[in-house]
């Protein structure tokens, strides 16, 4: 077929045919091996053609694959709510669960869910959801009004509300050009200061990810920085939501990313992990605390869609979790990206292009920099960071494009995000092409080619 119809996310771009894959590898047309450094987009953590799931989607797809939610109920879809519910970290919170298909409709049931929580309570003025500068929480128009992603946002601010109040706890390049303690962790009492200017009375919720994702590669806030989020939400009466749509569910070694913080929030996003990209589920996880005067007052969340809930994506969710469960894949995620950490933190010695290497679990970010003391970034036209990841795609290791978390799109870095499956032999494969990649990379760019400042 010499035109396709198809539109791809570069229109004239070369994409490899994909064929087939089988545990972390990927293989095209040529029979082309790939390692899936990155579960494609942070989603394919536990590998490809799982013969377990596999047998899940047929077993569901012989008894029954779609009921409408306002007309049936399923045992799937209720089996996988209860899976969720027992997650040792929430449990004693209660939540239930509102499925839907994708990371950006669980964040606009979240925002829609935190609203109608205080309409119910006859709080209509608190209808507004804040956010933080360099964030991401979907592509939805709703969503995307909550991210602050400033490339993502750009086409489409006219349509867009000005939600994002807050910088992140970007402890690399610091927004207060400060340190850790002594900064005093004004990245969270920044909140409270942007609360005191619109009022608490016209916000409903407060949304973050846990670690910063696409917008930032992997920014890990300090220790105390959630603490002091939902000692401040709790004070001024606003709900938190936690994003876990792409460290939920292992990724960073722990079964939801904010258990390494010890905070419970009130409503949790879900995506990626639930599904390990063998059906499209999403999940928006919602506390007793909040779900209360909904079930005294209207008993309807207002939000849904044709195929939330449908049972055969339940039943490959819940063979995806009892997978994950069974093979002990979130302590071998902490296991394991500590070792990769360590080891591209090695490579980092060697390689004076990157500027920082930071992770928990398998998520890991690798930031890139000019000047490894003043951190000054590369050129943007340069598109570096692209350069890096196709180089490294045809040397059959893929990774995800990522923002630097640089205010207004500069900088460069990627995310190594690899199958919770990965074993350490797979590890050192994943980082010689990596390191591989890298020197050529760097071999490649002068001195002419880089610059001393952001501006």
């Amino acid at each position: 077929m010499n035109k396709s119809y198809l539109i791809k996310p570069l229109l004239d771009g070369h994409y490899p045919t994909a064929v087939y894959g089988k545990g972390i590898y990927i293989y095209d047309d040529d029979n082309k091996q790939y390692i899936d450094g990155s579960s494609g987009a942070v989603t394919a953590s536990i590998g490809h053609a799982v013969p377990e799931i596999i047998e899940a989607m047929i077993k569901q797809a012989r008894k029954i694959s779609f009921v409408y939610r306002s007309q049936f109920t399923t045992e799937e879809a209720e089996m996988l709510a209860k899976k969720l519910s027992d997650i040792k970290f929430i449990k004693d919170g209660g939540y239930c669960s509102f499925f839907v298909n994708s990371g950006s409709e669980a964040t606009e049931t979240a925002m829609k869910i935190a609203i109608q929580y205080w309409q119910e309570q006859g709080k209509q003025a608190k209808n507004k959801v804040i956010s933080r500068w360099t964030s991401y929480h979907g592509i939805t128009m709703g969503a995307l009004s909550l991210s602050g992603h400033s490339e993502r946002r750009r086409r489409f601010v006219s349509l867009l509300d000005d939600l994002p109040t807050i910088p992140a706890p970007y402890c690399y390049r610091c927004p207060f050009h400060e340190s850790y303690p002594s900064c005093q962790l004004k990245c969270a009492t920044e909140l409270e200061t942007a609360i005191q200017r619109t009022g608490a009375e016209h916000i409903a919720a407060f949304i973050a990810e846990p670690i910063i994702g696409a917008a930032g590669a992997v920014i890990i806030p300090p220790d105390g920085y959630y603490e002091s989020i939902k000692e401040i939400c709790d004070k001024y009466s606003i709900l938190f939501i936690a994003d876990e749509v792409m460290t939920g569910i292992g990724r960073t070694g722990k079964m939801l990313a904010m258990e390494h913080w010890g905070v419970q929030p009130d409503i949790i996003t879900l995506g990626k992990g639930m599904s390990a990209g063998y059906t499209p589920i999403a999940a928006t996880l919602v506390s007793e605390k909040v779900m209360e005067p909904i079930r005294q007052g209207s008993k309807v969340i207002m939000s849904g869609h044709t195929y939330s809930a449908n049972p055969q994506s339940a039943a490959i969710s819940l063979a995806v979790l009892e997978y994950i469960e069974k093979h002990n894949l979130v302590a071998k995620a902490e296991e394991n990206g500590a070792y990769l950490l360590k080891e591209l933190q090695k490579i980092a010695q060697h390689i004076p292009i990157i500027g920082d290497v930071r992770g928990k679990g398998l998520m890991i970010g690798v930031e890139f920099v000019k000047n490894y003391f003043s951190k000054f970034p590369f050129r943007k036209d340069l598109d570096l960071t692209n350069a890096i990841v196709t180089l490294a795609r045809d040397k059959g290791l893929l990774i995800y494009p990522a923002s630097a978390g640089i205010e207004g799109g500069a900088g460069d870095a990627i995310i190594i995000s690899p199958p919770l499956t990965i074993n350490k032999q797979e590890i050192d494969q994943l980082v010689r092409i990596f390191k591989e990649t890298l020197d050529d990379i760097q071999n490649g760019f002068s001195l002419d080619d880089r610059y001393d400042s952001i501006s």
